[in-house]
């Protein structure tokens, strides 16, 4: 008998803080055992979401001058690596495990989710393989790809006493988005990378929608786990209010901001 798997599907993709925070709300709520393993799977809205190496680098507050300027809300995110692009006509995905040793089992479940990321590309008629393609943004070994040549998904991790959480990206559409505001942050970043490696699903399969990669990925969670439909109960949401303001970028779009390398180098 598969497990259950409590299933969300509520976004906020007009509060790009607080829809950040839900995710980390539910993945601390799992950890202290206030709620069962959870999947979240949802619309964003426009956001460059900033991992931790970005924010201590240098150029971060032309980056999120930068992202702002281009009508993205700049985002320090729970995991993963460099600057990630999701919009509207991405899917934000986050499963959240219980685990009493979480660190044991990074590598097994990258794999996992590597491996149910290709299935349900496969689904939908792509060939679909894990692995960084060379120039890709934010790149990492565990992201899934089409053909060897264009990256559709990436992936990272965050590790919390007795929990894990499993969080990232898949670009349904819309890859040139992605691209015309990574050129920009990345610049400011100072990190190299090559806009042609930037695909979407829909490039794969013309004519796909948000909905069909979304049915195909929930379609694979469901031969592994009976998926349990849930809501944002008001105690995770009572905590993602609280923790929403330590996702949002402190820095201002402006200008003036832009100025200023070198406190961002200190955050």
């Amino acid at each position: 008998m598969s497990a259950p798997l409590s299933y969300i599907t509520r976004s906020f993709p007009d509060d790009p803080g607080l829809d950040t925070a839900v995710s980390r709300a539910v993945m601390l709520r799992v950890a202290s055992g206030d709620l069962p393993e959870t999947l979240r799977i949802a619309r964003p809205g426009s956001i460059v979401a900033f991992g931790k190496r970005d924010v201590v680098g240098g150029g971060y507050a032309e980056a999120v001058a930068a992202a702002r300027a281009g009508g993205f809300e700049a985002i320090e995110r729970l995991a993963g690596g460099r600057a990630a692009v999701f919009h509207d006509q991405t899917i934000s995905f986050a499963h959240s495990i219980p685990d009493h040793d979480p660190r044991s089992r990074v590598s097994e479940r990258f794999d996992a989710l590597s491996g149910l990321m290709v299935r349900a590309f496969a689904a939908l008629g792509i060939d679909a393989r894990v692995g960084e393609v060379p120039g890709e943004y934010c790149p990492g070994a565990d992201s899934v790809n089409a053909r060897g040549v264009r990256k559709l998904m990436g992936v990272g991790q965050r590790l919390v006493s007795r929990a894990s959480h499993v969080g990232g990206v898949v670009v349904v559409d819309g890859a040139d988005r992605v691209n015309g505001i990574l050129v920009p942050v990345y610049r400011a970043l100072g990190l190299e990378w090559r806009p042609e490696a930037t695909g979407a699903v829909a490039d794969e399969v013309p004519g796909v929608t948000w909905q069909q990669v979304a049915d195909a990925i929930e379609a694979e969670y469901a031969a592994l786990y009976e998926l349990v439909p849930a809501e944002v109960d008001e105690q995770t949401l009572e905590l993602a209010r609280a923790l929403a303001p330590e996702h949002l970028s402190p820095y201002e779009g402006t200008a003036a901001a832009s100025t200023s390398s070198a406190s961002a180098s200190s955050k």
